[in-house]
């Protein structure tokens, strides 16, 4: 028997294994796929390697203006891996009982992390042109030639990383959004600043547009009341991603639930005692930080270490040419909660070293402050960087810190993350 059982190996079930076979617990890892999940395999580090090609061919392309031409694993003690699908037979007094590839396991405490799915619109003409010119975030990894032109139905996060980088290597890119804005719950004057610069490189968007079918390579959709369509010698389907809680025994706990997304409390607890779930099948925030933070508050409670998940200063980054990142709240929802807030502005070009490595100037640089505590209630950024500079802000945000606090934080000098420096003492 094991102390515990963990279903999924992703950035949430391997952080989870590895914190509780450290700290000697006996731990089965069911993953029938690859170890770390979609993260690290077909999302978060395969496609910020093809943006970090993007990025060097731009600089490379701006490079006159500064005067230039141009599989080992290895796992805590404890942690057994089991490279097979896992199905929940159900439990049986305080055991869960987890059958894989015939064999049954036991243990008193069970962590569900089993990730989420693409979600794949259910639009005419999709089944038939699905892996063929309709592709998901998985099977657009694998091109190994760039199309001539690419179609993006879905601007969150995931669209907005492949347009750029499709755009950047030569790609004629259309983004398809049904909002009316672009990056998902980015600030929208931030996402509309971030479109305005994919605009001037050639990038379409069409937003507000419902799409309605797929015929090979054209795409329909309604816009201001009229039928509309954009053909691309590819597709992408980058609509949201959803929990997958299903296929795999879950019914058999009858646990409560949002829809596909497991009810967990800030213990990660489920309403099974003994039972956790984690990640992406909670819904929520679906990011792998999240994750694998959510994996440790998990495996404190079964060490019977107090520890709670807070989501006030969680941070997100789209990771397009110029960054987006930010953390903390934007400004509607502080005017939605009737929260009294000072705001500070600045173009990026107020930080010495974005002047001296950007030549494209559009970045910017917004600070949130509670009006009567001054304490950081949201940072938000558009610049080179940004997702190394945000979490010193989320920092702030977390620990409380007053505005005089942080201007007494001394930052390096030259580097961008001092224009946080710069905004503060605007608040004078």
């Amino acid at each position: 028997m094991h102390d515990l059982l963990i279903i999924g190996g992703g950035p949430g079930g391997y952080v989870a294994a590895e914190r509780a076979g450290k700290a000697g617990l006996s731990v089965a890892l069911f993953e029938k796929n690859k170890l770390g999940g979609v993260c690290l395999n077909e999302g978060c580090i395969p496609s910020k390697a093809l943006l970090n090609s993007a990025k060097l061919l731009r600089h490379a392309s701006d490079s006159d203006a500064f005067g230039v031409k141009s599989e080992n694993v290895s796992y805590e003690a404890g942690v057994e891996l089991i490279e097979q699908g896992a199905t929940i037979l159900g439990k049986e007094g305080d055991l869960f009982m987890v059958e894989a590839d015939g064999v049954t396991y036991r243990s008193r405490n069970l962590i569900i992390a089993t990730g989420s799915e693409s979600v794949i619109l259910p639009l005419p003409g999709v089944e038939e042109a699905l892996s063929e010119t309709v592709l998901t975030n998985r099977e657009i990894l694998d091109l190994k030639e760039v199309p001539e032109s690419l179609v993006v139905i879905g601007g969150g996060v995931i669209g907005l990383e492949m347009a750029c980088y499709y755009q950047a290597v030569g790609s004629k890119v259309t983004v398809i959004e049904m909002l009316d804005h672009i990056a998902g719950n980015v600030d929208p004057e931030i996402g509309s600043r971030l479109r305005q610069v994919y605009e001037k490189l050639g990038m379409a968007f069409h937003l507000s547009a419902r799409v309605t079918k797929v015929d090979k390579n054209t795409v329909s959709f309604e816009k201001d009341g009229e039928e509309q369509t954009v053909e691309g010698e590819l597709i992408l389907m980058s609509c949201g991603r959803r929990p997958v809680s299903s296929g795999f025994g879950l019914e058999t706990l009858s646990l409560d639930m949002n829809r596909s997304a497991i009810k967990v409390n800030d213990k990660m607890e489920t309403s099974c005692a003994g039972c956790y779930a984690i990640g992406d099948v909670i819904g929520g925030y679906m990011l792998a930080h999240a994750a694998s933070r959510e994996g440790e508050v998990a495996v404190n409670q079964i060490l019977g270490i107090d520890d709670r998940m807070s989501n006030r200063a969680m941070p997100a980054v789209i990771y397009t040419d110029p960054e987006v990142a930010h953390v903390g709240m934007t400004k509607a929802e502080l005017d939605e909660a009737s929260i009294p807030y000072l705001e500070v502005e600045l173009p990026m070009g107020w930080s010495g070293r974005y002047q001296a490595e950007t030549e494209r100037g559009t970045g910017l640089c917004r600070l949130l402050l509670h009006e009567e505590k001054k304490t950081l209630l949201g940072c938000h950024l558009l610049t080179p960087y940004a997702s190394e500079m945000v979490l010193a802000f989320g920092i702030m945000i977390e620990q409380e810190m007053t505005l005089d606090e942080m201007k007494r934080t001394i930052f390096p000098h030259p580097t961008v993350c001092e224009i946080v420096r710069e905004a503060l003492f605007q608040l004078e």
